[in-house]
């Protein structure tokens, strides 16, 4: 759906506001976005510029500095709506502690002593073989979605083929598996400029 809204529609519509508020299940556990009020047609002769639409938590960082609206915004709270879903709780602690970290170089670190499996949501049964592959692809989307430098989150594009496709390679068993393996450093994650 955000795919459609960003890349099919002319001009683009970005949403400004996904969080678990606005989703919604139907009886087939198909997601659909309620709530559409704060939606932004992208126009691409005039200026994207907005007030703070949002709600905290699950919007982007750079909202903060220059109050300027593109897709990218949506990829972010897509983000971190991911790991919530994953924790089973909103994702701000482990959200701010990589962030703060990455300040001080030392992001990896934290990440290397978090276990994914130790942030999942604990109301279910360890995901195992193929549950557990795609828990890993969702979360590795999850963090790319998270970065704070918009131009390193991929497009809801990217983000729907990954999960669509998932072409998951465990390197470690998933007891094993740290956040920071998840975490792809070519594009210094969770560090804004």
């Amino acid at each position: 759906m955000l795919s459609y809204m960003h890349r099919n529609r002319f001009p683009p519509i970005t949403l400004r506001d996904l969080s678990s508020k606005n989703v919604l299940i139907d009886s087939k556990y198909v997601a659909h976005i309620s709530d559409c009020g704060t939606v932004k047609v992208m126009k691409s002769d005039s200026s994207n510029w907005t007030s703070f639409v949002g709600t905290f938590g699950y919007a982007a960082p750079q909202l903060a500095y220059t109050m300027e609206v593109n897709e990218k915004c949506d990829v972010y709270s897509f983000g971190v709506l991911t790991l919530e879903v994953i924790m089973g709780e909103h994702p701000g602690d482990i959200i701010s502690s990589l962030s703060s970290s990455s300040l001080s170089s030392s992001s990896l670190s934290i990440g290397n002593r978090i276990l994914l499996k130790d942030v999942l949501h604990q109301c279910l049964p360890p995901p195992t073989n193929g549950v557990a592959k795609q828990v890993v692809v969702a979360a590795k989307v999850a963090f790319e979605c998270l970065n704070a430098r918009p131009m390193c989150r991929p497009t809801m594009q990217q983000v729907a083929r990954k999960l669509s496709n998932p072409r998951p390679s465990l390197q470690n068993q998933l007891h094993l598996i740290t956040l920071g393996e998840l975490v792809d450093t070519n594009c210094s994650l969770l560090e804004f400029p």
